[in-house]
């Protein structure tokens, strides 16, 4: 039996990394787009900041999760091919990360220019970004047997 505080098993499993980083941009990322849907885009209220920092946490965080996600792959499969559900797993946690760094950036962009309001078409950028993430982490709990 494996030592759970083994400082090896927890650095050096083959996708530990992965599993453990992507809770981190799921829920800044939908803790954001609760906070920005509840400040109504007004930009000075406490929500929209709250909304803003869990966006720009969410980005930032998406890249090492990513990474990881590569690296699972490389490691736990080694490099194979992908197919069914790790090919659309893959394919859709892309698309996922694209929405939250575009989410993030659409409200850079609005409070880098004070005259600029945050655009309407956020709102559907950002549903569309919770459901794909939502669908990502369905299939990856298929993938690690958690859903079995």
């Amino acid at each position: 039996m494996m030592n759970p505080f083994d400082l090896r098993t927890i650095l050096l499993a083959k996708h530990a990394q992965h599993v453990v980083l992507i809770h981190f941009p799921i829920a800044l990322f939908i803790s954001g787009v609760v906070f920005d849907l509840l400040s109504r885009g007004k930009r000075p209220s406490q929500l929209a900041g709250a909304a803003y920092l869990n966006l720009c946490v969410a980005a930032v965080t998406v890249i090492p999760t990513v990474v990881t996600g590569v690296l699972a792959w490389q490691f736990a499969l080694e490099g194979e091919k992908l197919k069914g559900l790790l090919l659309l797993h893959f394919v859709l946690a892309s698309f996922a990360g694209l929405l939250v760094v575009a989410s993030w950036w659409i409200h850079w962009r609005a409070r880098k220019s004070d005259t600029l309001p945050l655009p309407r078409y956020r709102i559907p950028i950002e549903l569309l970004g919770v459901t794909v993430i939502v669908l990502t982490a369905h299939l990856g709990g298929f993938l690690s047997g958690v859903n079995r």
